[in-house]
């Protein structure tokens, strides 16, 4: 069994459209590759057949590895959380102590990351410094320029 990941009920949707996506749109146009590699003749010098049934088992590994990060998805409830402190789905509000940049964050799981959204992966450095602070609290971040500091200007959900 994988781990339980969490996810805010848009990230769950889009991954359960995307697994719907490969299994009928995603596997039909791999069937018609397959077919007509098998119209040119002969299989066993067909690159094109050989070409198609290597994208058919990736397909069904990608089907497979989405199907069990569904099956272990779980949406947050919002209401139970504690705003006191940084936590996942966490809207966070920063300020780079040593140049004063403000910034805002959403700590959510990896598979939902997106830097342009504002989305940033728990499992990230500045996802790991800035889990469990709260507001005022100075996060000290490891990143590959050095060590940065951020402090907690707001957290909201």
């Amino acid at each position: 069994m994988g781990k339980i990941q969490y996810y805010t009920e848009e990230g769950l949707r889009k991954l359960k459209e995307e697994l719907q996506e490969l299994k009928t749109k995603g596997r039909t146009d791999i069937a018609k590759q397959i077919a007509e590699a098998r119209d040119k003749g002969d299989l066993s010098e067909n690159a094109e057949y050989d070409a198609a049934k290597d994208a058919q088992g990736l397909l069904e590994l990608k089907i497979a590895k989405l199907e069990e990060v569904v099956g272990n998805a779980r949406v947050m409830d919002n209401s139970k959380l504690d705003t006191s402190k940084v936590g996942i789905l966490s809207t966070v509000k920063i300020k780079n102590v040593k140049n004063g940049m403000t910034v805002t964050y959403t700590l959510v799981s990896e598979e939902e990351a997106d830097l342009k959204a504002g989305k940033i992966s728990l499992a990230s450095p500045f996802g790991k410094g800035l889990l469990g602070k709260s507001k005022g609290d100075v996060a000290q971040i490891i990143a590959p320029a050095g060590t940065l500091e951020f402090e907690v200007l707001d957290i909201s959900y």
